[in-house]
């Protein structure tokens, strides 16, 4: 549930943006396996114009569902929607070909919580499923949801204080892995993880409109990203068992 205090997903909300998002999920997704036919399930459906737009994408022939544990949803077509409380996923095992989760798991708690959001991912999977993981790095140097500076650096107890000493929020209700540690949870769910940030990275440009830093960015050699990746301010990955 959304904290008293904490942060609202208003970025979920905006139309243009989060179709050219659900267009790049798209099109990494597909460089593993079509979507057209598939089962796919969103943890975490926000405004729900992702899953709408992955739902056309799927198409008649196949089925989507998403889960949230609030509805904050402008856009319902497609697919169906279930609320739900915890990590839990109210189906049975090996029900769907992709799953995604979008900027979800620095949301459902600490350590404990996200492994185990990514076990019930992996439950959920098919044998031959393909997961889209994306979440953004402590080492970002602005803190995407609030946009202050090295916020997420600070040490948790910490980040609430300095959040309401920047007079952008009162609580800090979100814990971002390492990357170091987001792999270690996903090894631990028993998935195995092929990183896709730099072609992300280089798919946003063609697909929005980034700001000079993110124009620079995709300009920059991999070899350069990749020297620099731990302060990337998002991390994506491929899971797959």
């Amino acid at each position: 549930m959304v904290s008293e205090g904490g942060w609202k997903p208003k970025a979920s909300l905006e139309l243009g943006s989060r179709q050219s998002k659900a267009s790049k999920i798209a099109a990494l997704i597909e460089s593993r396996r079509p979507l057209a036919g598939t089962r796919l399930l969103e943890v975490g459906t926000g405004g729900g114009i992702i899953t709408s737009r992955l739902a056309e994408m799927v198409g008649s022939n196949g089925e989507v569902w998403s889960v949230d544990v609030d509805d904050f949803r402008i856009s319902t077509e497609g697919y169906q929607f279930r609320l739900v409380e915890g990590v839990g996923l109210p189906f049975g095992d090996r029900e769907f070909d992709i799953v995604v989760s979008n900027h979800t798991i620095e949301h459902v708690g600490g350590r404990d919580d996200q492994l185990g959001h990514l076990r019930e991912i992996a439950r959920v999977l098919a044998a031959d499923g393909v997961v889209y993981l994306a979440t953004p790095s402590r080492w970002s140097l602005v803190e995407p949801h609030f946009k202050v500076p090295m916020l997420s650096w600070l040490p948790p107890r910490m980040r609430s204080r300095g959040l309401r000493m920047s007079r952008r929020g009162t609580v800090y209700d979100i814990d971002p892995c390492t990357r170091s540690e987001l792999l270690e949870l996903v090894d631990r769910a028993g998935l195995n993880a092929t990183d896709m940030t730099i072609r992300a990275l280089r798919m946003f440009t063609e697909l929005e409109k980034p700001s000079r830093v993110g124009r620079m960015a995709s300009r920059t050699p991999d070899r350069i990203l990749k020297a620099l990746g731990w302060v990337m301010p998002s991390m994506v990955f491929l899971l797959e068992r």
